[in-house]
């Protein structure tokens, strides 16, 4: 090997281990730009407030909803978040409107110390964890994964919710609930103040 292959192996090798250890993961798409709301449209109560600060959004005030541009039925979702002490939010996700109903749609809880002792983790409706799995106004990692999928020739969605990496439950819904629809964040109430600072979806077939 002469001496300018080496130096041009060598210089390689050095920017590949200088290089960020996470890579962009492909199939995955933002749907945050980490500076404004574009495309994403709020709906409730017309004095709460939904806003960008350090590159998060941040929901304060009385209840409402914010919504993602489009609706999505089979995929991979992942945010980071936070919630105040004594605040409470939710992800949801096959929301089948935008009119700020807390009632549309699957919800993943986002609640540590909430006076409702349903916690983070849990299926809103469907599956509840009473346990502590995030302290309050610490970010934490919430994973939604939802496939219809048959068992045992029933057809069904298969939700599976990880939190910080931790897979907690696979839930399948018989009932169909809810088959399409928008992620959304919830603004629960004027106590509460909601963060989410990543935003990402991998549809599947």
């Amino acid at each position: 090997m002469n001496w300018t292959r080496a130096a041009a192996l060598a210089l390689a090798t050095a920017m590949a281990t200088s290089a960020p250890a996470r890579a962009e993961e492909p199939g995955w798409v933002s749907l945050f730009d980490g500076k404004t709301l574009s495309g994403w449209t709020a709906a409730g109560n017309p004095q709460s407030k939904w806003e960008v600060k350090d590159g998060a959004i941040v929901g304060s005030g009385p209840a409402s909803m914010l919504y993602s541009p489009k609706k999505y039925r089979n995929f991979k979702y992942r945010v980071e978040a936070k919630i105040n002490d004594k605040g409470n939010s939710g992800l949801y996700f096959r929301s089948p409107t935008n009119a700020g109903s807390f009632s549309d749609g699957y919800e993943a809880q986002i609640d540590s110390t909430h006076a409702d002792p349903i916690r983070t983790g849990s299926l809103y409706g469907f599956v509840h964890i009473y346990k502590q799995l995030v302290p309050a106004d610490e970010w934490f990692t919430y994973e939604i994964e939802c496939v219809d999928k048959e068992w045992r020739g029933r057809k069904a969605p298969h939700i599976t919710v990880r939190v910080n990496g931790e897979e907690l439950f696979m839930f399948m819904d018989f009932a169909n609930t809810f088959q399409e629809g928008h992620f959304a964040f919830q603004q629960h109430d004027p106590g509460s103040t909601v963060s989410i600072r990543k935003i990402e979806v991998q549809e599947l077939p």
